[in-house]
């Protein structure tokens, strides 16, 4: 009797300590729903092939289903491959040669360590990075990196869509200017909601086309031009640099990091059906997005070394290489190799055409997630869809039609847009590392010392890049008493931001950060046994 007495006053005293649970009602579920970056039914059911044995380990490799967690790696490595990544290549093979081959893969390296975090995050949360944030950061931090991610966004479709007109009107032979080239790149919003309603394997299957198209086009490329292999291997083994080419490998590196990117990565992880309390599903999962994201930025890496080593063997060294952009590329290419059985041009301007278009795409993707995640927006997708797009296409046919005649404006204005995307990289980056090393985020899957200092040692690599970019552009551009006035403020509030965000972390001890942090319940592990 004393017994079930003692029994009653102990669930009595956890009825006071802990909230009572109720039944999700279908409100919630709606509620919840919309807040997921995939609906349920919209996940891939990940099939166990094999028979269950030791359930506290992730199960053996399988094949079967390394294919079934293939997709978002792609989807994830076109940041590698858009418009402006492109003209990094072309510009450091004309003015680098060979030489910088060694730092694009070395670059790529550190994009796949960064997007592996990413996916981190992703898979053990189950929430993608902007939602995290949310909860992580207070408003006026979080109305911060939402605004930064937003304008970086921005920029990085600007040059996509750009890169996709500059197609169009190369494949129109001219007859098709550039804001026209422009309205019908925008249209891809609609071709997207339309594959997205048939599913996320349809969307994928759509961007493997799309990738296959660019790997033939610059393969063909290299195989036209016979680009020295003896100086490519050597590019890559040996590291070489010079004052002469420091620009152009602060622009190898600053192209590898797309804020956006890591939001994306976070999210696209979650289209496959994982339960993230479950550790070895997790660490399953964790395993065979690191191969496919592997073998996404291998391809990713071998396109960019194509276009560099084609653009390497015909113009470097020659008055052009100094001359050299997206819109006059193709040009330069006809006149120094011609045409064989199909011109070199046309080559060109297709595979500029599947870049654009499939990096405008992931964009549009990419913004749905963070106008969503940060503002915790219940918005069905296609009005996000439409809402992203509509406020980069506005800017976008602004630029067409004051650019179009002049193509070095167009050049100066994709510096501009680079200096831009190098201005936003803290701002993805220093929230991703302060949530990957936080337990009471990550729980088990937070990282340990060891991977903690190699990616803050690569951050800060990445971001003393972009510094090194941003000092020298505006040494070279800022003009005038006010303009530089206003350059002087925008730096202190920029410098400021990036050190509360650095003191927020976990990293580096601050007052600041027992102050500013919004707490988070700690995750709890449950065990497969």
């Amino acid at each position: 009797m004393e017994n079930d007495v003692k029994v009653v006053e102990k669930v009595e005293e956890a009825d006071r300590l802990l909230p009572p649970q109720s039944l999700p009602s279908n409100s919630d579920e709606d509620e919840s729903e919309s807040e997921a970056a995939f609906e349920s039914r919209d996940k891939i059911v990940i099939v166990d092939f094999e028979s269950a044995g030791d359930t506290t380990a992730p199960p053996p490799f399988s094949w079967r289903k390394l294919w079934l967690f293939t997709g978002p790696g792609f989807l994830m490595s076109i940041a590698f491959l858009d418009p402006g990544n492109l003209e990094g290549d072309l510009q450091a093979g004309a003015i680098a040669g060979y030489s910088l081959l060694w730092l694009l893969m070395w670059a790529t390296a550190m994009g796949l360590l960064i997007q592996m975090l990413s996916a981190r995050v992703g898979v053990a949360t189950g929430r993608h990075l902007a939602e995290l944030c949310r909860d992580e950061y207070p408003t006026w931090a979080r109305y911060v990196l939402w605004s930064m991610a937003e304008i970086a966004l921005i920029g990085a479709d600007i040059q996509e869509v750009i890169g996709s007109a500059i197609a169009i009107q190369i494949l129109s032979r001219g007859v098709l200017p550039l804001w026209a080239g422009v309205i019908i790149t925008a249209s891809d919003c609609f071709l997207f909601l339309f594959l997205e309603n048939y599913g996320v394997r349809k969307l994928e299957a759509m961007f493997a086309v799309l990738i296959a198209t660019m790997g033939l086009s610059f393969a063909w490329m290299f195989g036209e031009t016979k680009p020295s292999g003896k100086e490519l291997i050597i590019g890559i083994l040996l590291p070489r640099l010079s004052s002469k080419t420091i620009r152009q490998a602060v622009g190898v590196v600053g192209c590898v990091i797309m804020p956006h990117n890591v939001f994306l990565h976070s999210a696209l992880v979650q289209s496959r059906k994982i339960d993230p309390k479950r550790k070895s599903r997790v660490q399953e999962a964790l395993n065979y997005y690191l191969i496919e994201s592997s073998v996404a930025l291998f391809i990713s890496f071998m396109i960019n070394l194509f276009v560099t080593t084609v653009f390497a063997k015909g113009f470097y060294g020659t008055e052009k290489a100094n001359n050299i952009g997206l819109v006059n590329a193709g040009q330069y290419l006809q006149e120094k190799f011609g045409g064989g059985l199909l011109p070199i041009l046309y080559i060109w301007g297709i595979g500029l055409l599947a870049a654009g278009q499939s990096s405008t795409i992931t964009g549009t993707y990419a913004g749905q997630f963070i106008m969503g995640g940060f503002l915790n927006l219940r918005l069905k997708k296609w009005m996000r869809a439409v809402i992203t797009r509509s406020c980069a296409i506005v800017p976008t046919m602004i630029v067409a039609i004051v650019f179009n005649t002049s193509e070095a404006s167009l050049d100066v204005l994709n510096e501009w847009l680079n200096v831009l995307q190098s201005v936003q990289i803290p701002f993805a980056l220093l929230p991703l590392l302060t949530l990957v090393s936080k337990e009471e985020v990550m729980g088990d899957f937070k990282i340990g010392p060891i991977l903690q200092r190699i990616a803050w040692t690569v951050a800060a690599l990445v971001m003393i890049i972009n510094g090194y970019l941003l000092l020298d552009f505006f040494v070279s551009e800022v003009n005038g008493f006010m303009f530089g006035v206003t350059v002087c403020i925008w730096t202190t509030a920029y410098v400021a931001f990036i050190v509360y965000l650095i003191s927020h972390s976990n990293f580096l001890p601050s007052p600041w950060s027992s102050s500013s942090s919004i707490e988070l319940p700690k995750r709890v592990t449950v065990s497969d046994s």
